[in-house]
């Protein structure tokens, strides 16, 4: 089971972050990852930057994800993780 933590701190709400949650509510639903992936809301984890939201799988952080950038991130980031979930 992966875990993703959105931020919805007050930095990451103000740069999307109800947006992110959308997305990954959607890709989740588009590629039956229901019983995959659990997702979540966290508050500030302290690596605020200047663009996009933090976003934490598991336990690596990532910063800057915007609604632009998200597709390339969870393609890059999440399916990798759920396909050597599978396979282990």
């Amino acid at each position: 089971m992966l875990i993703v933590q959105i931020c919805v701190g007050s930095s990451c709400h103000l740069k999307g972050s109800e947006k992110i949650v959308e997305m990954f509510q959607a890709a989740i639903a588009e590629n039956h990852l229901d019983d995959e992936i659990v997702l979540t809301g966290s508050f500030c984890t302290g690596r605020c930057n200047r663009i996009g939201v933090t976003i934490q799988v598991d336990d690596d952080i990532f910063t800057g994800i915007t609604p632009e950038t998200f597709k390339e991130f969870f393609d890059t980031n999440i399916v990798p993780r759920l396909s050597a979930e599978r396979n282990s």
